[in-house]
């Protein structure tokens, strides 16, 4: 059978990701440490594990609500409330899935259509792409440099918008460069984007990984983009658990 007359054209234009088969041979080896995949190098908190073996004990294997249980939303947003200082709805605000880049596959998909543009810097993590290329928008990559730290400049940005540039996606803290957006940086471009009136994809998944005393910025954080931001965060990072499969979508209620 010719496949390729049965997978769509957008699919067979996905390359397989290198990361993943490098991770593939390394997984295989023995005294190797993979700097491949984003894993931190310490186990689940043992509080995490064990509240995990007591849901399993407890029988509580059954269907979760689509948007995940109600006491772990109002979790996630105090979380946000009391880090960020930003006001998510328990109720409509905030959406789990099976891991952020689920997150980010269905925020894609919810504001790109066929036709858009969506503006990606790189380097990136290299799912926002063929995920970019499956919704049927066109990605379009922003290369960062490293004289700037990697930092987006609202230079490139302005560079890149087009009539047909509908989102941004904002890769910060930045996987694999260690990048970061401090408030002035992400300021400057929250300009361009509302002068624009676009939309932003804040991949946050290693915000509690922020080091030398800074704290982390949400782009939601600063004046008149809480509205026009999609926050993606997630568990697997900040405490180990990449093999547990949890993200969270705060993002403003389209009510």
């Amino acid at each position: 059978m010719n496949y390729s007359e049965k997978l769509t054209p957008s699919i067979q234009s996905v390359k397989p990701s290198g990361i993943r088969r490098f991770f593939d041979i390394v997984n295989e080896m023995d005294h190797v440490i993979s700097l491949s995949v984003g894993e931190p190098d310490f186990q689940t908190p043992w509080h995490v594990r064990q509240a995990g073996i007591a849901s399993l004990e407890a029988g509580k294997t059954w269907y979760t609500p689509n948007r995940g249980f109600k006491e772990l939303c109002l979790e996630i947003t105090k979380f946000y409330k009391r880090k960020y200082n930003l006001t998510y709805d328990p109720a409509t605000e905030c959406l789990v899935t099976v891991g952020g880049s689920e997150a980010i596959d269905n925020a894609i998909r919810c504001l790109v259509t066929r036709g858009d543009e969506v503006l990606i810097p790189q380097p990136s993590f290299v799912c926002y792409e063929p995920l970019t290329i499956m919704a049927g928008a066109t990605p379009v990559i922003i290369q960062t440099e490293a004289e700037n730290a990697f930092r987006l400049t609202p230079e490139q940005l302005e560079e890149k918008i087009t009539d047909k540039t509908r989102l941004l996606i904002l890769p910060y803290p930045n996987n694999p460069t260690g990048g970061i957006m401090e408030r002035e940086d992400l300021e400057a471009i929250a300009e361009v984007i509302k002068k624009h009136d676009l939309m932003v994809l804040s991949d946050e998944i290693y915000s509690e990984l922020t080091y030398e005393g800074k704290q982390h910025v949400s782009i939601a954080s600063i004046d008149g983009m809480w509205e026009r931001t999609v926050v993606i965060n997630g568990f697997s990072k900040s405490y180990a658990m990449t093999g547990w499969r949890l993200g969270s979508l705060p993002r403003r209620s389209a009510r």
